[in-house]
Order: structure tokens, then sequence, then C-alpha cells
């Protein structure tokens, strides 16, 4: 979903930015394939036996269940609700440049006079409706149509850049990296390739698990290969005006509309998975009932509630989840959890800034840290030295990546905050 806003890493990192996808694409394949080794324990026979189902128990045998499961629970929380926050913001923003100039307000309002953050909470009244979802197979029909959007949206945009070709700007890709904005398109860079929350889950219902791997290698080079080049020919149709989301950049209204609307609707159905996740998260950590957690269930008791699994995200679900009630209270709160999203974007409007520092704060620490760590934990005594030498150097990578990103990030967001460009040395013309 967020390759609409890889064009702009390319302005603002150059061929540096297009060189990172492929790099942490290599790095976060590694990463996935150790975490999910991580999982396992080897038996007195020396065969490997699945022990840990989840990111959280692998945390939990490192760091101990009190403290390792809290940390990554945050960690995974914070990253599935800015995910949320990002694709809200997402439809906002996609609206909002869809509305022609012509009809446009002063003062940057849209339609009507409408501001971003009015087009922010008309996109959020459909996503009320995910306050509803208890199942997880709703959720996968939802991805399903996402994944057929997404596939249509680069399809046009390609082939719009691709007539604009004799047009391109070669010249005004960088070739050196630039300490005020490189930072923030890694931190981009890195969200976009995270998906170890997901990775224990995925393994654990595959029906053969020794493909893993060969699934991993073979989606990262994919992934790598059409970042690369999405990003690469949407910087060179529009150059430095390149702006955060490179669907604003189409000249034409009727073709803009479209394009958009689809988007619009390719981050609707994308915000029920994390949304449901964070749910599930929320719920296996306070919402279990007494005396397990410190509030009850959110839905209403049944037989089948004795049989139930702690979280249903990391399981798989059955037809007596599909039956599940909320009760009043329990669907409260989650209409608060999308209201809270819709808050948060409407607070901080500025999606590349808040996406590069959301993959250099927790894309950096799920992705490259914590997976590295536990593994050298985990496997020390049975990794040969150079195996132990790349962990160490990807740990490495990630503290300066993340150091170094939130500290860009947050000035650029400050500087947004003041109508300033991310580099102090830019000086805005006022006509």
């Amino acid at each position: 979903m967020f390759i609409v806003s890889f064009p702009y890493t390319v302005l603002q990192g150059g061929y540096w930015a297009v060189f990172a996808m492929v790099l942490v694409a290599y790095i976060c394949c590694h990463t996935g394939n150790i975490l999910v080794d991580c999982l396992y324990d080897l038996d007195p026979l020396g065969h490997k036996v699945r022990v840990r189902s989840s990111y959280v128990d692998i945390a939990a045998a490192v760091w101990g269940p009190r403290f390792g499961a809290r940390i990554v629970h945050c960690a995974q929380l914070i990253e599935l609700l800015m995910t949320c926050i990002l694709y809200v913001l997402l439809c906002g923003d996609l609206v909002q440049g869809s509305i022609p100039s012509s009809l446009a307000g002063g003062g940057g309002a849209g339609l009507g006079g409408f501001s971003l953050t009015c087009w922010i909470l008309v996109c959020t009244a459909p996503l009320l409706a995910c306050a509803f979802l208890t199942s997880l197979r709703r959720v996968s029909t939802l991805s399903m149509w996402c994944t057929v959007a997404h596939m249509l949206i680069n399809a046009i945009i390609l082939v719009y850049c691709f007539t604009k070709a004799a047009e391109w700007r070669w010249r005004e890709v960088q070739l050196r990296i630039d300490i005020w904005t490189f930072p923030i398109s890694l931190g981009i860079i890195v969200f976009s390739y995270t998906s170890q929350i997901f990775l224990p889950s995925l393994e654990g219902k595959l029906r053969d698990r020794t493909r893993f791997r060969c699934m991993m290698t073979w989606t990262h080079v994919a992934a790598a290969i059409f970042k690369a080049l999405f990003s690469y020919i949407g910087f060179l149709t529009w150059g430095l005006d390149t702006m955060e989301v490179v669907t604003n950049n189409l000249p034409s209204t009727g073709l803009k509309l479209v394009v958009n609307f689809i988007l619009v609707c390719k981050a609707m159905l994308s915000y029920p998975l994390p949304y449901y996740a964070s749910v599930e998260l929320l719920e296996t950590a306070f919402f279990q009932g007494r005396p397990k957690t410190c509030f009850p269930t959110c839905f209403e008791k049944s037989e089948s509630d004795s049989t139930s699994s702690a979280s249903m995200f990391y399981s798989s679900s059955g037809n007596s989840r599909d039956q599940r009630h909320l009760t009043w209270w329990g669907l409260s709160l989650r209409l608060g959890l999308v209201l809270f999203t819709a808050a948060m974007a409407v607070s901080v409007p500025h999606f590349a800034l808040l996406m590069g520092l959301i993959g250099s704060f927790t894309g950096n620490m799920l992705s490259f840290v914590w997976p590295c760590y536990f593994h050298l934990r985990l496997r020390w005594y049975a990794m040969s030295r150079l195996a132990r030498a790349l962990d160490v150097t990807i740990i490495v990578l990630g503290v300066v990546f993340g150091s170094f990103g939130i500290f860009y990030s947050g000035h650029a967001l400050n500087r947004a905050f003041h109508g300033l460009p991310p580099k102090p040395t830019i000086k805005l013309h006022v006509h």
C-alpha cells in the first residue's frame, strides 16, 4: 500500500534509496528466516521441534515472560496502530488531492472549504464498521480485494510513467547522500518491509513448512525488484516535483480521480488487518477475564468460551469464533480505537514523514535488531562465526539506522508543523 510514497524516497535519497530497497529486502528476508528458526529447539536426536508459536514467545524465552512479552507486545501494538493511522491519513490525503484546484477553497481547503481534517473524518466513517469484525476469515476476504486493487493501481501508474519516458528527468536523481533527508527515506523503506509480526503465524499454517525459506526468498526478491523499479521510474517521471503520495502528481483530473478513488478503496480494505491484529493484542493482554487479566472479556459468555484460545490472531479461527457476540462496552472500545486512529491522523497530517519515523523506531527493532539478538541468544553455540558476524552487523546497522532515522524524521516533522521543508538549507520563496 505504501509503495505510492516510494518515488518520494528517491527524491529524498537518490540512488542510495534505490540501493537501500534491495539491501533492506535482503536483511528482512534473513531476519524473517532466523526469527522463525527461533521458534524451534533441537530434541536429543537433533530434530527440530516447534516449541514456540509467536514473536512474543521468543521474546519471553530470551527476556523472561514478564518483561519480554510486554516489550514485544508494546512494539507490535505501536506498529499496528501506526499502520492504521497511516491508512486513515492516506485516505484523507488522496481525497483532498483529487479535488481540482478550481474547486478548492482558499488556504489549502478542499471542495466546499473541506480541509484535510474534514476529509480524514469523512473517510473514517465507513471504517467504523471494522469494530464489528470478530472473524479473521472476513478480514482475509477484504485483504484479497485489497490485493486486486493494488495490482490495478500499480499497472495504471507504470503505464502512465512509460508514456512519459521521453521526458524522464535523469539528471535530477542525486548521487550524494543528504543527511537531512536520506534517514527519512530509509525509515519509509524499512517500514514497507516489516512483516516479522506475522511470520510465526504464517509459518505455522503452512502445509509444507520446509518451503518457508523458499517462499521468503522469492517474495523478497520480487518485492525488491518491483519497489526499486517503481520508485526509480516514478521519480524519473516527475523529478523534483514528486509529491509524498505520487498519485497526486497525475496531471489529468479524471485519471487522478479514478486512481485516487481506487487507492482510497484499497486503503480502506487494508485497514481491517492491522486493526483486527491490534484489537487481538489488546484483548490478549487486558480482556481475557479475571484472574488472567485486569478486565473481563469483551464478548458475551457462551459455552464455547471455555475452549477458546488466548489469541484469535495467532490461531486458526473456528466457526464458534464467527458466532461470538460483542458486549456493548466491548463494541464501544473498538469504536473508540477507530476514532483514536483518526484523531492521530488529524494530529500528524504528514504521511511520508510519519511513516519514516515509525519505520525508524518500531520497524528497525522488529525487523533488524530483535530477530538477530534473539537468534544470537538462542543459537549462539550452534552458529558459525560468519553467521554470528552477520547478525551482529545487522544489529549495529539497525541501531544506527534507527537512531539517525528517529532524529531526522522527528526534526523534519517538527519543521513540517511550522510549514518548513525537511532541509534547513532550503529557503521558501514568497510570491
